[in-house]
């Protein structure tokens, strides 16, 4: 019997490389010349999280963008990114990566990039770079920031409490931490969920590697915010199950569900509604620190949902460094939809 070839990638996946953080030979790209100008491939396999439908968004988001950075000069910063997922993207298939100069002007870049799987376009995004000092100095510009959180205090250093589970990406984070209004105002909008990530070892790649991680880790638990503050159950078996599974199982559901701000017992969620399908739309990014993202220290993320209704949510997003300072607001819109009770003869529905 013949081997199984990998085709995830066009090319052989090079050896990653221990000079550089986790991340950045995760996002590594490959520009194919021979197809053609400004087109990238993914130099290793995307990750594809159990139980998703596609491979992570994050990642196709960030090697757009990689691909982009490297069609602009060095003294250009990314401060926006525009973002529709179209089609689930698959582990099993190399991605190529089309960008358009759609504009070079003193000030401003613009780039659109296409990301395609068997000549379907799988991921768009329209990406805008500002020349950096083009705005004039800082003293002469209307200039304001949302403020950090008061009561945050960033782990330290030597962090080490992630379960076992947990420690498999080039990410690390704390637990989620759902935050509630005031008691008795009830208001599911201004629940809030917060959690400190960083990048594993040390990004050695400078600004553009930075903002890449930075990319990457955006759309991590971002949708997923409709499930913490709405307390839905997402597990594919029933909370009543939970008592009678093997212990081992059990310990791992419940560290997960924990972890992710659910609640220490998934027998509390008895009861309540569970997830049918949950999918994002779009995803959208503002840059507004670039030269002061440091993906490899500490980062608070904050989120919360102004609206949801109609099948969809929209949930908002800030990025904070450990010093206080504002690096990006994110807004991400996504299909959540709540499972039904079957009837019989009904078929599946499809996106």
């Amino acid at each position: 019997m013949a081997e199984k070839t990998d085709r995830s990638t066009l090319l052989r996946p090079p050896p990653p490389d221990p000079n550089k953080a986790p991340i950045e030979n995760v996002l590594e790209v490959t520009e194919l010349a021979v197809l053609g100008p400004n087109i990238f491939t993914n130099a290793r396999k995307p990750w594809h999280p159990p139980g998703a439908r596609g491979i992570y968004g994050g990642a196709v988001i960030a090697m757009c963008l990689a691909a982009a950075q490297r069609t602009v000069s060095d003294d250009f910063f990314v401060h926006s990114c525009h973002c529709y997922f179209l089609l689930a993207g698959s582990s099993e298939q190399p991605i190529l990566f089309h960008v358009e100069q759609v504009r070079d002007g003193r000030s401003f870049a613009t780039r659109t990039v296409q990301a395609r799987q068997r000549g379907r376009c799988i991921f768009t995004t329209t990406i805008s770079f500002v020349r950096d000092g083009s705005s004039g100095s800082p003293g002469t510009q209307v200039s304001h920031s949302s403020a950090m959180p008061a009561d945050v205090v960033p782990p330290p250093d030597d962090y080490d409490a992630e379960p076992e589970m947990m420690r498999q990406g080039p990410f690390q984070g704390t637990k989620i931490e759902v935050v509630s209004p005031p008691a008795g105002t009830g208001a599911i909008g201004e629940k809030k969920t917060r959690q400190w990530v960083r990048a594993r070892g040390k990004i050695a790649g400078g600004a553009a590697a930075h903002l890449e991680a930075l990319a990457y880790v955006s759309d991590s638990y971002f949708i997923g915010t409709i499930t913490r503050i709405h307390k839905l159950w997402r597990f594919p078996f029933a909370p009543e199950e939970y008592e009678g599974m093997a212990p081992d199982l059990k310990e791992r559901v419940r560290t997960l569900h924990a972890w992710e701000g659910m609640g220490e017992d998934p027998r509390d969620m008895i009861g309540q509604p569970t997830i049918g399908m949950m999918v994002s739309l779009d995803h959208t990014i503002y840059f507004h620190e670039p030269k002061r993202v440091l993906a490899d220290e500490w980062m608070l993320t904050e989120m919360e949902s102004p609206w949801a209704g109609d099948g969809r949510a929209v949930v908002t997003q800030k990025i904070f460094a450990k010093d206080g300072t504002l690096l990006a607001t994110c807004v991400q819109e996504g299909l959540v939809r709540l499972q039904q009770p079957k009837q019989e003869g009904a078929k599946e529905s499809k996106l």
